[in-house]
């Protein structure tokens, strides 16, 4: 898929434009919304029509055609230009997370570095704090976490990047090339939230052809190997992807050995060697060296005598023994989610109208949703004051008359300010039936001052939800330093619900953190943070990282009918009074 690439330009050029300050700031902000917009696109912008762009939110004729550029050759005229406007060293250093450009450029004119380990070196020598008004130790110790992530971001890739271009070469292998059965394996099949490279599985009376459409598919930058029944190459994403054909008879064996994980594979074959069972990627073979089974992935547990463990749960993290002790939980499936808590409308940063959430909703068999948008003190995003805060719950009102079995649930995503305080008096918080408290600001702050400032909004009577507790931007930024034993201890005083937000560059609770929430008995709630109509698909994402937590349908609150929601969010009113 273009789109990351095409976010990513967008938004290097909105940093190159902000150095420049006879730039419009408008424009640096369309390029920046483009971005955001373009990343969470779920369509990919390859092979759109100029007029199917524009009626992207946010873009207009000039981004419709810069996207038509990338989409067509991997970049645009505009970017171009103004990367040789800006020296090499200068863009390496705006790609570091979290060092804007004002700060970049004064490092550059001081220091024109030209690598990542120059620059590394710089801050670790503690040369930048010397040498650069302005420059702190602990700006330093933010250029090394930067660095450390852009170096790590090459080994895995998030979840949310890697999984569309999977699904676009499985699109493209069922239609092009004579494959019979075609999966995506590895951690890529278990919805780990990063992935090293793209495994993919098939079946085929013809693997040579098979492999000649794999090899040439456009997505491929380099071919390494190309055999009759595997081949690897390296996408122009720079994620590896294998391609594997095996006989028919094999496929659920195959399946089964690399999916993974290779722990539990190791559980998998110590049960079948006490059986007398030799388990591999070939198949399940008796003593006697019979094959008993493998076309199917039912096979390897059915002969093991385990029932089906879903791929979110291969981990070697208890459910071999779960299953063994018919324990394994009846995971949560999309079908049980009956709408989404926190989602954001053009009037602070979302570009649709509550109502158009609200028929979105309704075509996804949705029985409501939350309208969530920012409190007044994230102004990047327009944040509402309380006045304009009445001023929507008065026509949510009004638009829930017209709306036949579906309900606009009244909400905010309310900002928890760096004293500990709510960004929103409790008389207006009190009135609403969703209050979201999330930390925007002072992600660097100490683990004793972030958490207390977590768990003071928890002991706010109607604060509903924790959002994205942890505030991580997977491959951007790393979680701040709070402590979540403590907020989960408090979230289970107070009946909180914590989130897992399932936006596919947070997945914030991971499933660890969600398993444990699990087990203290607090409400979890799945929602997409959704900034446009469209992010509502990314609640799969949500559901998987609710799988691999091992929670069920009755642990996720917007899997219950609304009265039953209401009534489990506002329980904390009582216990608070």
């Amino acid at each position: 898929m273009k789109n990351s690439e095409a976010a990513r330009i967008f938004s290097e050029l909105a940093g190159l434009l902000e150095l420049d300050e006879k730039q419009n700031p408008f424009r640096v902000r369309a390029y920046r919304r483009a971005a955001m917009v373009i990343e969470g696109f779920p369509r990919d912008i390859a092979g759109m029509t100029k007029e199917e762009l524009k009626k992207i939110p946010g873009i207009g004729e000039d981004l419709a055609l810069k996207l038509m550029e990338i989409a067509e050759t991997g970049t645009c005229r505009a970017y171009e230009a103004a990367k040789r406007k800006s020296p090499a060293g200068l863009s390496l250093l705006l790609g570091i997370p979290g060092l804007g450009p004002k700060t970049a450029r004064a490092i550059y004119e001081k220091f024109p570095v030209k690598s990542l380990d120059e620059l590394e070196r710089l801050a670790g020598g503690h040369r930048l704090k010397a040498s650069v008004p302005k420059i702190k130790e602990k700006t330093e110790l933010n250029i090394l976490r930067g660095i450390e992530l852009i170096k790590r971001g090459t080994g895995r890739r998030p979840l949310g990047r890697v999984l569309p271009i999977a699904r676009e070469i499985l699109a493209r292998l069922r239609e092009k090339a004579p494959v019979k059965r075609i999966s995506i394996c590895g951690s890529l099949r278990r919805w780990k939230e990063t992935i090293g490279d793209i495994d993919i599985l098939a079946t085929s009376g013809n693997p040579g052809a098979v492999m000649d459409v794999f090899v040439h598919l456009p997505q491929v930058g380099q071919v390494l190997a190309r055999g009759e029944t595997k081949s690897t190459v390296i996408l122009a994403e720079g994620v590896q992807s294998d391609l594997r054909v095996v006989e028919e008879s094999s496929f659920g064996a195959a399946l089964c050995y690399f999916t993974g994980s290779k722990e539990h594979n190791i559980r998998l074959r110590e049960m079948g060697v006490k059986k007398g069972l030799k388990i591999n990627e070939y198949g399940i073979f008796d003593k006697k060296g019979k094959k008993i089974g493998g076309e199917n992935e039912e096979d390897v547990y059915r002969i093991l005598g385990l029932p089906f463990i879903a791929p979110e749960l291969r981990e070697d993290s208890g459910e071999i023994a779960a299953a063994l002790e018919g324990k394994l939980p009846e995971l949560i499936e999309m079908n049980d989610i009956k709408g989404d808590l926190h989602t954001h409308t053009k009037l602070s940063d979302g570009h649709n109208t509550a109502l158009e959430l609200a028929n979105a909703a309704i075509a996804r068999g949705w029985a409501y949703i939350a309208v969530t948008d920012h409190s007044k003190g994230l102004g990047i995003a327009r944040g509402l004051s309380a006045e304009r805060i009445v001023k929507q719950m008065d026509e949510i009102d009004r638009l829930n008359e017209t709306l036949d079995g579906f309900r606009i649930l009244k909400g905010v995503e309310v900002d928890i300010r760096s004293d500990n305080t709510l960004d929103l008096p409790d008389d207006v918080l009190s009135r609403l039936d969703i209050v979201n408290a999330s930390v925007h600001s002072g992600f660097r702050q100490p683990s004793a001052k972030i958490t207390g400032r977590i768990v003071a909004a928890m002991k706010n009577p109607f604060v509903t939800t924790i959002s994205h507790p942890t505030g991580r931007l997977l491959g951007e930024r790393d979680a701040y330093q709070v402590d979540m034993d403590e907020v989960l201890r408090v979230a289970a005083i107070t009946a909180t619900a914590i989130e897992i937000n399932a936006f596919p560059g947070r997945l914030d609770l991971n499933d660890i953190m969600a398993r444990r929430a699990k087990d203290l008995g607090i409400p979890i709630v799945i929602n997409t943070d959704a900034h446009i109509t469209d992010h509502f698909d990314y609640m799969s994402y949500g559901v998987a990282i609710a799988r691999r937590a091992w929670l069920e349908p009755r642990n996720v609150i917007n899997t219950y009918e609304v009265d039953k929601l209401l009534e489990v969010l506002h329980k904390k009113r009582l216990i608070l009074k």
